[in-house]
């Protein structure tokens, strides 16, 4: 979920905790549960997740994959990894999991170490893509398979009374991406790295009303701070933008929708 490839991370503290709770919205909580729906695991698996950020999808699969089997976090941040380790310090959890600080394009594990890779909400950040994939690749088994999910940021829409300000705070945000374009060409690139491409899905993060426990609303004052942080937007402007998005909600006219593209693919022999 965070920049596991790229030196050192977006994410601070404050960043971490803020990203922490937008992950635990209902919405995004529905994307995890479909991810672990199209993962399948089965007991006895090893998994591993690049960039599992908080470790809440870490969590999960450990209680899939049951006490035969075994997930590997693997994070740069932090701040990040230190959620995940106040989360997998669960006895029934911490059993089944371990993290790792570590690189997205330079796995530290041997060829064939595990059954599953996962990826969410990382790989878009990594400047070296094709090094990663081919990591991702020989970390797996052969017949194992990848999932790997990332945004396409042309697809948002967002309502808002001022698009002039929209526009430029999304400038601002699509910045902190190596490709904030990544889905169009993950297909071809994994085939590149020697991955069969089996299924391809798109997954709708969609709030069509101004609700606080929502992906929109929660990471749209994230989006805020970066923009500040970044010199893009003045603080005064940024808090103008999150009170116009109030006011919608208060209308009724609030809307915001965006797409998040899934992959499966497997190792071929």
């Amino acid at each position: 979920m965070t920049a596991a490839g790229v030196n050192g991370s977006v994410f601070d503290e404050d960043a971490s905790r803020k990203l922490e709770a937008a992950y635990q919205t209902p919405d995004v909580v529905a994307q995890r549960r479909e991810t672990l729906r199209h993962l399948a695991l089965q007991p006895g698996e090893r998994v591993l997740d690049v960039g599992c950020g908080p470790g809440l999808l870490v969590a999960e699969m450990a209680k899939a994959v049951g006490p035969s089997g075994h997930v590997t976090g693997l994070e740069i941040s932090d701040s990040m990894l230190a959620l995940s380790q106040r989360r997998c310090a669960d006895p029934a959890i911490g059993k089944r999991a371990s993290l790792v600080k570590a690189d997205a394009v330079t796995l530290p594990f041997q060829e064939g170490t595990f059954d599953v890779g996962v990826s969410t909400q990382v790989y878009e950040y990594v400047a070296d893509l094709d090094a990663a994939l081919a990591e991702l690749h020989w970390v797996l088994r052969v017949g194992g398979r990848a999932l790997i999910l990332d945004t396409d940021w042309d697809s948002i829409v967002w309502h808002a009374a001022d698009q002039d300000r929209l526009r430029r705070l999304l400038e601002a945000w699509i910045g902190r991406f190596a490709d904030p374009h990544l889905p169009r060409t993950l297909a071809r690139r994994l085939r590149d790295a020697g991955f069969h491409v089996d299924r391809r899905e798109v997954l709708v993060l969609f709030n069509p009303e101004y609700d606080p426990d929502t992906y929109s609303v929660a990471n749209g004052q994230i989006m805020a701070d970066f923009a500040v942080a970044q010199g893009r937007m003045a603080r005064g402007e940024a808090e103008a933008w999150i009170a116009d998005l109030q006011r919608l909600g208060r209308e009724g006219r609030y809307f915001f929708s965006l797409n998040r593209y899934l992959f499966l693919a497997t190792k071929r022999a």
